[in-house]
């Protein structure tokens, strides 16, 4: 079991629960703010060690009518200043090899898209940075496919990875996510980490935009973190109907100190008894 050391975190699937949140896409300063601090306190408050995230670019939107972001230089503004004001590691997504090294001096972990899980010269930029890379599963692949995935990034001598479910296609505009996954992908030693607000979305389900059912995100996460995982992935945001992207499926930043504190319950219970394939 590898252990993935950021900043001051340890992250593994046997350390105590990574939560990575934050809004979708970085909407400004006093915003990202508003949420780092919040969420910096509830996962202090919980024991959970946190991540704060946010995009600075959402490339891959249903429609070309779709908010995109801030664009890269005004989002690693933002969180370089959140990671120097909170003290938390800090994560965004990143699309081009060419991003790769820019958004590595700014953040702790660049975050490979599902979309691009397979994109050869994408992960071999990202490994050569050095930073921690959260690569996404896609949605077109089944758990064990990552294991050759994740030996793109490794080959650069980078094995900082975490490997992240968000459920799978399962026919027009839905996904489906098959717990099994978990326990497949950590087969491979590295953190697995549910992203159980993306696997709730319904991808394009609005016609220009993708809907999503908020409501079974913390029932998605509960399921994956009492199988004992390395972290959960949480979207968040103090009013989602208004979110400029994935709001469908975001979890109402009031409602986070009650999902964050019985994740970590059943946290302790599963790393206590973990499961053995």
């Amino acid at each position: 079991m590898k252990t993935v050391e950021i900043g001051s975190l340890s992250v593994s699937n046997a350390a105590p629960l990574l939560v990575i949140a934050g809004p979708c896409q970085l909407e400004s300063m006093d915003h990202a703010r508003m949420i780092a601090g919040h969420m910096a306190q509830v996962c202090a408050d919980a024991g959970a060690q946190f991540v704060f995230k946010g995009s600075y670019d959402k490339a891959n939107r249903t429609s070309l009518s779709g908010k995109r972001g801030l664009g890269m230089d005004e989002g690693l503004r933002i969180l370089s200043t959140i990671r120097d004001e909170f003290g938390c590691p800090v994560l965004t997504d990143i699309h081009t090899p060419e991003q790769c090294a820019p958004v590595a001096e700014a953040v702790d972990i660049l975050q490979i898209p599902a979309f691009l899980c397979r994109q050869t010269d994408l992960l071999l930029a990202a490994g050569k940075t050095g930073a921690a890379i959260n690569i996404k599963k896609g949605q077109f692949l089944a758990p064990w496919d990552m294991q050759n995935v994740a030996e793109k990034v490794a080959s650069t001598g980078n094995e900082r990875l975490m490997l992240t479910e968000r459920g799978v296609s399962f026919g027009y505009n839905a996904l489906v996510a098959d717990m099994r996954s978990l326990p497949e992908m950590a087969k491979t030693g590295y953190p697995v980490i549910m992203d159980a607000t993306h696997a709730v979305a319904q991808p394009g389900g609005l016609g220009g935009s993708s809907g999503g059912q908020r409501e079974f995100a913390p029932v998605l996460a509960r399921a994956a973190v009492a199988l004992g995982i390395g972290g959960v992935f949480l979207e968040t945001h103090e009013d989602p109907d208004t979110a400029p992207s994935d709001g469908p499926n975001m979890i109402r930043l009031d409602d986070m100190a009650g999902v964050i504190n019985t994740l970590m319950a059943l946290d302790a219970v599963a790393k206590a008894n973990p499961v053995r394939l």
